[in-house]
């Protein structure tokens, strides 16, 4: 309205430029961003300083308190032996180029963008793949400087890092891993780190793990040396984490305890029955095969032997053996009745190709064999059986509660085996159960 009169002529010329300054004051005021931002650089007198040097430059070293609160484990790889961790980072030390007077001794807090224009220490994360700080929405970086020169730094970073661990007795595992804290630049007779508050300077929130249960988290330190710059401030974060085994039994240990018994229905299968027994040893087989191939998938391609390994190719063997029990049933089935083929024991109406339709063998109750003829009587089998009546005669009799023993070889064992090869099946129904459930207590009181 005042522009309208101005340009109508209503007013004059000095009310005109007097008005004009007054908005340009309010104008001036009212943007105090800009100044601000000087006020503060002019009271932290950053101009006056060269801030590429650490405080105390040429003196004895600067101490530099740390602080760490974990936020979360984001996950634990054990394929690539790593682990993801985001954390807060809280840096502590004294630069009496940035003390300033005040009144009121209240801190003064700024952003990131201030961080750029002063010193501050180079930690860095050993063994680190890699790292990042969050920017949303602004760069989590935090400054606040006290009247004395006293100065907190704090950062939001998430590090993905190296864990050695040790699969020697996995699923039934634990693993310790550490994150490590260092300067870059300096060296001790520079700067030295320390945890601030000993060993309460490490504080986790309430973390959740889906395969691993969280048993302990303690800060340590110590010094590591280079040949060509010297000894370095050391911080570690040591976290030890023992693993959940209730999925590997539902996802390994439960199918392949099922496969192994189920290996064992066919001692109770009739041994004629070629076709069942064949197909349910190799579906066996395959199954324990691709249960093995998708453990070893999961896992990193390591030169030792691990626990599930043990156990899966334990099962492995003896799923295997049930197929080699059978293999060895129809075999010593065949041999038998070939040779009972061979002795003329086969009467001359027997249909050999309808035994042998049903399992490629022949067998016992297919064949009606007949007694042996008695042989006719001749003067010298008359006189055998003549010393043979008198040396009975002249033996007595054995009394009560005597026995008569004959020691039987293991030739002969097995060639009683052999030709009576239903008994395999008979021991194997023993002899592999209480043979599994050994291995079973050996190997969960060894691992667990």
């Amino acid at each position: 309205m005042r522009d309208l009169q101005c340009v109508l002529g209503r007013m004059t010329l000095q009310q005109c430029i007097l008005d004009k300054g007054r908005i340009d004051f309010k104008m001036k005021k009212s943007d105090s961003t800009k100044s601000l931002l000087i006020k503060s650089e002019q009271l932290l007198r950053i101009e006056d300083h060269d801030f590429a040097m650490r405080p105390g430059f040429g003196g004895a070293a600067i101490p530099v308190g740390i602080d760490v609160q974990v936020e979360s484990i984001d996950s634990i790889s054990e394929v690539n032996m790593d682990f993801t961790m985001t954390l807060y980072l809280r840096h502590y030390w004294q630069d009496d180029r940035l003390a300033f007077p005040s009144s009121s001794k209240k801190s003064r807090t700024f952003d990131a963008r201030l961080v750029k224009k002063i010193w501050v220490p180079d930690v860095f994360f050993v063994h680190s793949k890699r790292s990042f700080i969050h920017d949303t929405t602004m760069e989590n970086i935090m400054l606040r400087v006290y009247p004395d020169g006293n100065i907190l730094y704090s950062v939001r970073i998430t590090v993905t890092a190296l864990c050695a661990m040790d699969f020697s007795s996995f699923p039934l595992d634990t693993q310790k891993c550490s994150l490590e804290l260092e300067s870059y630049a300096y060296n001790e007779n520079d700067l030295m780190l320390y945890w601030k508050n000993g060993n309460d300077s490490l504080r986790t929130d309430e973390i959740v793990l889906s395969q691993f249960f969280i048993e302990e988290f303690h800060p340590s330190y110590g010094l590591a040396f280079y040949s060509s710059t010297g000894w370095y401030n050391r911080l570690y974060i040591n976290f030890i984490l023992r693993r959940h085994i209730f999925f590997f039994m539902l996802q390994t240990y439960f199918p392949t305890m099922l496969m192994v018994m189920l290996s064992w229905v066919s001692f109770w299968i009739d041994r004629r029955a070629v076709p069942a027994r064949v197909s349910l040893g190799i579906t066996t087989v395959l199954t324990m095969s691709t249960i093995i191939t998708g453990v070893s998938a999961s896992m990193p391609q390591v030169s030792y032997v691990k626990a599930v390994d043990i156990y899966l190719w334990a099962s492995f063997l003896f799923v295997f053996l049930s197929v080699i029990e059978y293999a060895a049933v129809n075999y010593f089935t065949t041999v038998e009745e070939m040779k009972k083929l061979k002795g003329g024991k086969i009467p001359a109406d027997f249909n050999a190709t309808q035994t042998m339709a049903f399992d490629g063998c022949y067998h016992d109750n297919d064949i009606d064999l007949t007694p042996f003829p008695e042989l006719p009587s001749t003067p010298n089998t008359e006189r055998s059986r003549t010393a043979t009546s008198r040396n009975s005669a002249a033996e007595p009799p054995p009394t009560e509660g005597t026995r008569l023993r004959r020691k039987k070889s293991i030739k002969h064992n097995l060639s009683f085996i052999m030709s009576n090869s239903y008994m395999i099946d008979s021991y194997s129904r023993v002899i592999f159960p209480m043979t599994y459930l050994m291995f079973n207590i050996i190997y969960w009181s060894l691992y667990s």
